[in-house]
């Protein structure tokens, strides 16, 4: 399953799911990296709950700007196509879970 979010589907993503994660990520972060298989595993579990998309924080400025992102990993969480959630920094499987589950 692919979780690259390319700029183009970043409103459709948002617009046409109900839930949504967006991890806003780069490569050279070392926490973004150590969160990957986590958000690869529940991407992959949860793919009937919410839609799980990563942001490239280098390929898109735009769309980390826009939502103010300062600091990476950044998860913001989606509900009806509005922010309902915000964590920046590493998260364990069990509370990001839990902050999904908060969005049924």
């Amino acid at each position: 399953m692919e979780i690259q979010l390319e700029q183009t589907d970043f409103n459709k993503v948002i617009e046409n799911n109900s839930n949504v994660l967006l991890d806003f990520y780069a490569e050279w972060c070392g926490p973004c990296q150590t969160l990957l298989p986590t958000i690869n595993k529940l991407a992959d579990e949860l793919q009937d709950n919410i839609t799980i998309k990563k942001v490239n924080v280098d390929e898109y400025p735009e769309v980390a700007a826009k939502f103010n992102i300062r600091n990476i990993p950044t998860l913001i969480f989606f509900k009806n196509g509005v922010p309902a959630d915000r964590h920046t920094g590493l998260i364990t499987e069990s509370s990001l879970r839990s902050k999904i589950d908060n969005l049924k």
